[in-house]
């Protein structure tokens, strides 16, 4: 659970505004939680996060005062870029990543729900089919998405996973999930509100890779 509960992210002040420098610290810790799921087809989401990441925050570090926030981000590159966004710069960085971060909320919220399948509750593959299809799936071609389908049958015991978030160390479930919970109050928001943004500023584009 230190992986996630070392790095909060904030919560949102009033007018939904997402900053752009405490969002980058933040989620810069959650490309190992990938290494939690213990299959390596989960690797390119890890490497896809991560990447997008450093794009937006090479974009970012080119002017902070400019870039305060992520909509900052997004209108300045609107004015910047032209009929070319929003398929170019941290825009389509930041669109590819919000994806992973919704999957990632939707299946930590998924496993503290308790949701299960009920002839093995020990695994996670309910919770990780879930955030899949709903975070990811539509933007994946046929190949992208039978990778997935072996993913999921290579997904660990929730115990095991609960540990590996723990960084090894011996929790109780029930501490673990109460751990997510907390870390979901600002996470999820602070998705919610990216995803707002893509919405109002009509950013979101629906290829597939």
């Amino acid at each position: 659970m230190a992986l996630l509960m070392e790095h909060q992210f904030r919560q949102l002040p009033a007018d939904r505004q997402v900053e752009t420098r405490p969002f980058l610290e933040a989620v810069s810790y959650l490309p190992p939680f990938f290494d939690c799921l213990g299959s390596a087809i989960f690797a390119p989401i890890k490497a896809d996060i991560a990447g997008n990441i450093t794009k937006i925050k090479a974009v970012f570090d080119t002017n902070p005062a400019r870039f305060k926030t992520l909509q900052h981000i997004l209108e300045a590159e609107k004015e910047m870029h032209g009929a070319q966004w929003p398929k170019v710069g941290a825009t389509l960085a930041l669109m590819w990543l919000k994806r992973g971060l919704r999957f990632i909320q939707v299946f930590l919220q998924s496993l503290v729900d308790g949701e299960k399948d009920d002839s093995n509750p020990n695994l996670v593959r309910v919770n990780v089919t879930k955030a899949y299809e709903i975070a990811l799936k539509k933007y994946h071609g046929w190949w992208v998405q039978q990778l997935f389908r072996a993913a999921l049958f290579a997904s660990p015991y929730k115990s095991d996973f609960l540990k590996a978030l723990s960084k090894g160390r011996e929790v109780k479930d029930e501490e673990c999930l109460e751990k997510i919970r907390k870390f979901l109050l600002n996470f999820t928001p602070t998705v919610d509100a990216i995803y707002e943004l893509y919405n109002k500023m009509h950013a979101d584009l629906d290829y597939t890779v």
